[in-house]
């Protein structure tokens, strides 16, 4: 789903299988008044998705209806029908910016030496040093990428990627999101590399010439 997409489920839009995209949210509540006073829902502008292919309905794997009837649980009285499934302490959508530079970023960016953050990070004898065991952030619009390349390496056409994605045209999802190399491509290389490694077995041997 996109960012405005996410902000805009309710609990009305998950019947325990599928997520139903009725809505895109985005800006503030300040935003929305200013645009057109008085027409803010839940503290932005909301507006439809853009074609009717954004409004399809998306299966849910049995992992994420498992995680988002545990959240359900947790909000309580939250988690009625009009009310966003993410929410931020105001009851609003939740800022997913604000959640990817203080949630998702401090967890994955922490000093290799002693776990602090770098804004936080003091000279105590080492410079800071990034885990670079941990992934990298790229933003949320990585997830749709990510899918759309797992989905087509585990050899589902493309024709149903661009349905679950929701695109209008199998053409975007072949040209912007699937980032795939053909196998013959790699076997290609392979045997590139294997005739360096050999060459150089050669060249380093005392009486060896390359052949």
């Amino acid at each position: 789903m996109a960012k405005s997409e996410i902000r805009g489920l309710a609990w009305e839009n998950f019947d325990g299988k599928e997520l139903s995209v009725k809505r895109s949210v985005w800006g503030t509540k300040k935003l929305a008044e200013n645009l057109n006073p008085g027409s803010s829902v839940w503290g932005g502008v909301a507006n439809q998705p853009k074609t009717k292919h954004s409004r399809a309905a998306i299966p849910v794997v049995k992992q994420l209806a498992d995680a988002l009837e545990t959240h359900k649980s947790r909000a309580g009285v939250l988690a009625q029908p009009g009310l966003p499934i993410f929410q931020a302490g105001n009851g609003q959508p939740l800022n997913l910016d604000n959640l990817a530079r203080r949630v998702i970023n401090p967890a994955i960016s922490p000093c290799v030496i002693c776990r602090k953050q770098e804004d936080e990070h003091k000279p105590e004898g080492h410079n800071f040093q990034r885990d670079k065991s941990l992934p990298q952030w790229h933003g949320w619009h990585a997830f749709r990428r990510g899918l759309a390349t797992n989905l087509h390496a585990l050899g589902v056409d493309d024709k149903t990627i661009q349905e679950i994605l929701r695109h209008s045209n199998i053409g975007i999802t072949q040209n912007i999101y699937i980032k795939s190399v053909s196998e013959s491509q790699v076997s290609a290389m392979d045997s590139l590399s294997e005739k360096f490694a050999t060459c150089n077995d050669l060249a380093t041997k005392p009486t060896g010439r390359i052949q």
